[in-house]
């Protein structure tokens, strides 16, 4: 299974997961707000009504009189303003109690009242007849932004899990890739040099056979792989080099190696010289790497132009293809480890050009233009020698 899409098949379960929480835990606290305003604005009815029987009622005894005082004080958290029929304030309680007396403080809050609740309407005879605007309770206040803030949380932990478990995952491959690695130059550095004397032998007995040359050209490329693997995972030595020469060399070598329908352009100036601090092998990897990439695009058969040129303090290699291009969706995706879109392939060769241009050479790389059906064009950027 492709990696790539396993791991974005996993972040996105996360985040349906969290999700789903959230709407959950937001449509339930929606329905209690719904029924705890309901609440609220009945006990505001009762204590509307206790107010006014404790000033119009008839019944003086002590029991009845307690009884309405006790749901009249009983109202300790819902902000409740009694006005007369004009809207002038006549009373308020429990709001700020270090505020209660400013007036400016109460008409304010009045005005934000009214655009929330509907007032209730107290009429004591007579033609006196009063409103009484209330706010939400700070319970329901804090019962409404529960949902949202429970949504933050949940995220948030899922976030620094991912990333917490991403950078161990990703710690653990590095040590495994860089293992392999030198593994893989340890094993091959024997029958590499094996192969080397052996040509060396077969040049001296037989000098007429061309094939030797070209046997001898292979076993130096599996040296300069075998030293490639073996720089993997530690920081590698830069050298000022000129990068026209190392990219001429490299594209020479794949145009000798490549189907004949495979055309293979480069473009520098005049000059022939951009001195930048590289190193050789790495950079001709990733010039491997990119190319072999454009001449799957091309399917073997198509035009790749490798143009090198310089901006300000910048060295910059094009490499371009008419191949089929790259999808808007995947132009930032081919640099991920394990992308690929080859049924055989691992999804490694471009990330390790991006792990090379941008970690060892400070550099950057990435898709410049890409149209399907037209081509692509990737481009390096790495800092030219400052002169001192």
């Amino acid at each position: 299974m492709n990696i790539y899409k396993h791991k974005t098949l996993w972040k996105s379960g996360l985040l349906t997961f969290a999700v789903i929480i959230g709407l959950f835990s937001l449509l339930y606290t929606n329905n209690l707000v719904r029924q705890l305003k309901a609440e609220e604005r009945k006990k505001v009815e009762i204590w509307a009504e206790a107010t006014r029987q404790m000033i119009f009622t008839t019944d003086t005894s002590s029991q009845n009189l307690d009884f309405l005082y006790t749901i009249i004080v009983s109202n300790t958290t819902i902000p409740v303003i009694l006005t007369d029929g004009n809207d002038s304030i006549i009373s308020a309680n429990n709001f700020d109690s270090t505020r209660i007396n400013d007036t400016g403080y109460l008409i304010n809050r009045l005005k934000k009242i009214k655009e929330k609740n509907e007032p209730i309407i107290a009429e004591f005879g007579g033609g006196i007849v009063n409103r009484i605007y209330y706010d939400d309770s700070i319970i329901l206040k804090q019962l409404i932004y529960y949902p949202y803030v429970q949504l933050g949380i949940i995220i948030l932990f899922i976030g620094v899990s991912y990333f917490a478990f991403s950078a161990s995952r990703k710690a653990e491959q590095n040590q495994v890739w860089v293992g392999m690695s030198k593994e893989t130059a340890h094993q091959l550095g024997t029958p590499t040099s094996s192969l080397a004397g052996w040509i060396e032998v077969l040049q001296l007995k037989y000098p007429e056979l061309d094939i030797s040359a070209e046997m001898a050209l292979d076993i130096s490329r599996l040296e300069k792989i075998t030293e490639r693997f073996s720089k993997i995972g530690s920081r590698p030595d830069l050298n000022d080099e000129n990068i026209i020469e190392i990219i001429d060399q490299t594209v020479n070598y794949l145009r000798s190696r490549a189907s004949s329908k495979t055309v293979f352009n480069i473009e520098f100036p005049s000059a022939r010289e951009i001195s930048v601090p590289v190193n050789a092998s790495l950079l001709s990897w990733v010039i491997e790497n990119v190319c072999k990439n454009a001449v799957d695009a091309t399917e073997g058969a198509g035009e790749i132009t490798v143009k090198i040129s310089e901006s300000g303090d910048n060295a910059i290699i094009d490499i371009c293809d008419n191949g089929k291009g790259i999808p808007k969706s995947a132009q930032k995706k081919i640099f991920s480890p394990g992308y690929t879109t080859k049924a055989r392939g691992w999804g490694l060769g471009l990330s390790l050009a991006r792990r090379i241009i941008e970690e060892y050479h400070n550099g950057k790389i990435f898709v410049r233009s890409s149209e399907p059906g037209l081509g692509t064009c990737i481009r390096i950027m790495i800092k030219k020698l400052k002169v001192k």
